[in-house]
C-alpha cells in the first residue's frame, strides 16, 4: 500500500518520506493539488493514506479535500492535514470537509508518524 504527500515544500515531502519508510509504506509525491489528482487517478486503488498541505499554488489543499471527497472512487481514502494553517475555523472546515487528522507545523517526527498511523487504524 502507498502513502501519497501532497505539499509544495520539497523538504517537507523529503521528512514524509521518512516517516513513511518508517511504517513501512510506499511513498508517493506531488508538489501541488494538480499533480496529485493525475497520481490519484492512476494509483487510487492502491493508497492508503493522503498526507495534504493546505497553502499551495493551483489547487490548494482545501479544495483538493472537497474534490476528493465527494467522488464515488476516492471518498474513502483517508486524508491527514499536515498544514501551517493553524486558524481553528479552518481546523474545523477541514475535519468537517473529511479529513481524518490534522496536523500543525512544525511537527515532530514522532507526533506526524503517530497520526499516520492512527489514520491508518493502526494507532494505540
Amino acid at each position: 500500500m502507498k502513502i501519497l504527500s501532497v505539499d509544495d515544500s520539497a523538504i517537507i515531502r523529503k521528512i514524509m518520506k521518512m516517516a513513511v519508510e518508517v511504517i513501512e509504506y510506499d511513498f508517493l509525491e506531488a508538489a501541488d493539488g494538480e499533480d496529485a489528482l493525475k497520481i490519484i487517478e492512476q494509483e487510487y486503488k492502491d493508497i492508503a493514506l493522503i498526507l495534504l498541505d493546505w497553502n499551495m499554488p493551483g489547487i490548494d489543499g482545501f479544495e483538493l479535500l472537497s474534490k476528493l471527497k465527494v467522488e464515488d472512487r476516492f471518498k474513502n481514502i483517508p486524508v491527514m492535514m499536515v498544514t501551517t494553517e493553524s486558524e481553528k475555523l479552518n481546523i474545523i472546515k477541514a475535519i468537517q470537509a473529511g479529513a481524518i487528522h490534522y496536523v500543525i507545523k512544525p511537527f515532530t517526527m514522532e507526533e506526524v508518524t503517530k497520526k499516520m498511523l492512527e489514520s491508518l487504524g493502526r494507532g494505540e
